[in-house]
């Protein structure tokens, strides 16, 4: 399918920030099951915006103000064709070992409460045990916007059993990692298929790494794994390595953020187009 994404984040400061550093990992990459046709990122400011690769292969712009800002408004938009590959993830590059995701963060280290969770998942094939896992964590742990912030980890998310796609994802990784799988986060984006468009925030899921497969996708907070619907754009140990806007301000005070995202199919978004040049005819 072809997914149209338009994503506006926008920072208004108390007073004029001096200056303002943002780290973007905003733009995904092609690989098989998914090809960037068309990507673009826009500010309402005189910025600069210099292009590099992180350490996890994540194509990361960074943004420096040239003047005294008041408002900051950074919008992207695209279009990515997807295909269902069963959740594998195919023609990626891979810059590090998958090894490295074994590593814990403040954010994944695991409790003892998610540790035993993760070792009664019980024994059998290593994909047959994280599709069990996923399966559990999206029956025991409700999702529920406002129930975490984004430096909750996932022992605190797990032991109120409530929150977001972030904590879903961190507690997958966390347990994963425990039971000696290779795991890592995703950011990306979700077309709904309840036709909610509008929607607050990017989403994000879990991969881990099995023998003869390589990495696989799970997408515990809807209990499934990637399909042609999910467009994955950045990778990292937890939700802090994967952040889609990361950054500091010089001066300006207080902050207030606010975040516009519409992902939407391009051929439900054309033929709405086509209904309203036609009602005004």
């Amino acid at each position: 399918m072809r997914i149209r994404i338009d994503h506006t984040t926008r920072y208004d400061y108390a007073r004029a920030a001096r200056s303002i550093i943002q780290v973007l990992r905003l733009t995904p990459r092609s690989c098989e099951g998914q090809q960037v046709r068309d990507w673009r990122i826009e500010t309402d400011v005189d910025t600069r915006l210099r292009r590099s690769e992180d350490a996890f292969g994540n194509i990361v712009h960074t943004l420096y103000t040239e003047r005294p800002t008041n408002i900051l408004t950074i919008r992207v938009s695209g279009e990515v064709s997807t295909v269902d590959t069963g959740g594998v993830l195919r023609g990626q590059t891979e810059k590090l070992s998958e090894l490295v995701y074994l590593r814990e963060t403040p954010l994944t280290r695991a409790d003892a409460a998610l540790s035993a969770y993760a070792h009664a998942i019980g024994d059998g094939r290593t994909l047959d045990r994280l599709h069990a896992l996923m399966a559990a964590i999206h029956r025991d742990v409700a999702f529920q916007v406002g129930a975490t912030s984004a430096s909750h980890s996932a022992a605190e998310a797990f032991t109120q059993r409530r929150g977001v796609c972030q904590d879903h994802a961190q507690i997958f990784i966390s347990c994963a990692r425990r039971l000696g799988v290779p795991a890592r986060y995703v950011s990306g984006h979700l077309s709904r298929l309840d036709g909610l468009y509008e929607q607050e925030a990017a989403h994000a899921w879990a991969e881990a790494y099995v023998e003869d497969l390589g990495w696989v996708g799970f997408d515990p907070a809807n209990g499934i794994s990637p399909t042609e619907h999910y467009v994955r754009v950045a990778i990292g140990l937890d939700a802090l390595g994967a952040s889609p806007i990361r950054g500091t301000s010089y001066g300006g005070g207080d902050e207030h953020l606010s975040v516009a995202l519409h992902v939407r199919p391009v051929q439900q978004q054309r033929q709405q187009q086509h209904q309203t040049r036609a009602g005004g005819l």
